[in-house]
């Protein structure tokens, strides 16, 4: 009888691991498949997040602080940085995505060539 229950709990503990197994495998196919069209959102949103705030410190010369109460709502998460030197501002997106937007005299602000 002893070793019936031993192979019984031996199955079961195989069996969890399968299915731990499989579990993380429909995680890791759900993160992979909605991991693009979260990044093109985070581009979209640290590309337009510089060249408005780029536009409104460098075109309308307000501070970059006054700018950040301009943002849209769903964007909390993008940052905010500018380069006086350079009249550039980078917005980025944590572990996502960056985009900077400089000030080009007579053209206003514009972003940065994109790799594609």
């Amino acid at each position: 009888m002893a070793k019936s229950s031993a192979r019984t709990s031996g199955k079961s503990s195989s069996r969890g691991w399968l299915v731990l197994l499989a579990i993380l495998a429909m995680l890791l196919a759900t993160g992979w498949y909605f991991r693009q069209p979260a990044t093109g959102y985070a581009q979209t949103a640290t590309a337009y997040s510089a060249r408005v705030a780029c536009s409104c410190r460098f075109v309308a010369g307000r501070d970059l602080e006054d700018c950040t109460k301009d943002k849209l709502a769903g964007m909390e998460l993008v940052t905010l940085v500018e380069d006086v030197q350079a009249k550039s501002v980078t917005a980025r997106f944590p572990l996502i995505a960056d985009d900077t937007a400089f000030y080009r005299e007579g053209y206003g602000c514009v972003l940065e060539k994109w790799d594609s």
